[in-house]
C-alpha cells in the first residue's frame, strides 16, 4: 500500500477523540482556576493544551485552541479588563498564545513529514525496505498469536533493461513508478508493499490464503498488462509493461520463529518468481504451501 499521512483521514480516530476531550477539559479547568486566582499568572497553563492540540492536530488544532485560549483568558479576567482598555500585557499574552500554537503546529507537521519520508520509497511512494521489514515482523507476530496464514508476493518488472536501452532511463523510472502505483491500487488495504530494488517489489498480506494470494497476483498482472503508461512523457499502448510474480503462503504457528518465518516466506516467493520468469514472464508462480 502507498504510505499515507494519517492527518488526512476523513474520520477522527478514537484516540484523537480522547485528545479532543482532554484538551477541552484542560481549557475549562485552567479558565476556572485563572478566574478564581485573580492576578496570579495562571494563564501560562494555557500553553499546555495549545501544544497538545498542535501536536495532535497540527495547524487546525493549534489555531483553534490558541483562539479558544485567548477568549477564555479574557473571559476569566473580564472584571479587571472591562474597566480599562486592554493593557499591553493582555495583547502580548494573546499574541503569544497564537504564536505558540502556530510554532508547535509547524514543528509537529515537520516531524510527521520527516517520519513519512524516512519510511517511504521516493520513486513509487510505497514503503521502503526498513519500513516493510518492521511491518512484516508485526504481521508474523500477530499471525503467530492466532495461527493465521500470511502471504508474500515478490514482483519484478519484465524486460526493464530493454526498455531502458531503447527509450532511456527516464522511461524505465516511469515504468517502475507506474507499476508501483498499480500495486498500491490493487493490493488489499491491510497489506504493506515495498520497492526493495530497482524494479523489484515485495508485498505482505496478512490473513490471506494461497488461493487468494494467487488471485491478487493474477489481477495485478492483468492490470499492468492493460495499462497504457506514459513513459518519459510519451504515451505507450497496452502490453508495453508486464510483471512476473511469485507468491508464497504459510500458516504461522506458535512454534514459528519470528525472523525465520518472514525470511522463509520471502525466499519461497522469490524462488517462485524465478519460476514465473522461466515460464515466459508476465505470469504468476506459486510456492508450495507449508
Amino acid at each position: 500500500m502507498r504510505v499515507t499521512n494519517n492527518t488526512i483521514l476523513h474520520e477522527v480516530p478514537s484516540h484523537k477523540t480522547v485528545y479532543v476531550a482532554l484538551v477541552a477539559a484542560a481549557l475549562l479547568v485552567i479558565a476556572l482556576v485563572d478566574h478564581a486566582t485573580g492576578d496570579i499568572p495562571f494563564q501560562h497553563l494555557y500553553y499546555l493544551p495549545i501544544i497538545v492540540a498542535a501536536t495532535q492536530f497540527e495547524f487546525i488544532g493549534g489555531l483553534t485552541v490558541s483562539v479558544a485560549s485567548v477568549v477564555l483568558y479574557h473571559l476569566a479576567n473580564f472584571t479587571s479588563i472591562s474597566r480599562y482598555r486592554l493593557s499591553e500585557a493582555d495583547v502580548v499574552q494573546s499574541l503569544l498564545f497564537l504564536i505558540v500554537g502556530m510554532v508547535a503546529a509547524k514543528l509537529a507537521h515537520d516531524a510527521k513529514r520527516l517520519r513519512l519520508l524516512s519510511i517511504t520509497d521516493d520513486l513509487t511512494g510505497l514503503h521502503n525496505l526498513r519500513s516493510f521489514e518492521s511491518h512484516l515482523a508485526n504481521f508474523v507476530s500477530d499471525a503467530k498469536k492466532d495461527g493465521s496464514i500470511l502471504s508474500v508476493l515478490v514482483i519484478d518488472v519484465d524486460h526493464l533493461k530493454s526498455l531502458n536501452d531503447r527509450y532511456g532511463h527516464l522511461a524505465g523510472a516511469d515504468a517502475v513508478r507506474t507499476v508501483g502505483k498499480l500495486i498500491a491500487q490493487h493490493m488489499p488495504a491491510n497489506s504493506v508493499a515495498c520497492r526493495y530494488g530497482g524494479d523489484e517489489f515485495v508485498v505482505a498480506i496478512p490473513n490471506c490464503e494461497n488461493t487468494e494470494a494467487k488471485k491478487i497476483a493474477e489481477h495485478l498482472c492483468q492490470s499492468v498488462s492493460e495499462a497504457q503508461p506514459v513513459l518519459a512523457t510519451a504515451p505507450f499502448p497496452e502490453g508495453t509493461l508486464s510483471i512476473s510474480v511469485g507468491t508464497a503462503s504459510r500458516q504461522i504457528t506458535r512454534e514459528s520463529d519470528l525472523l525465520e518465518a518472514g525470511e522463509e516466506l520471502f525466499r519461497s516467493a522469490d524462488q517462485a518468481l524465478y519460476r514465473a520468469k522461466d515460464l515466459g514472464r508476465n505470469g504468476v508462480s506459486t510456492a508450495a504451501t507449508h
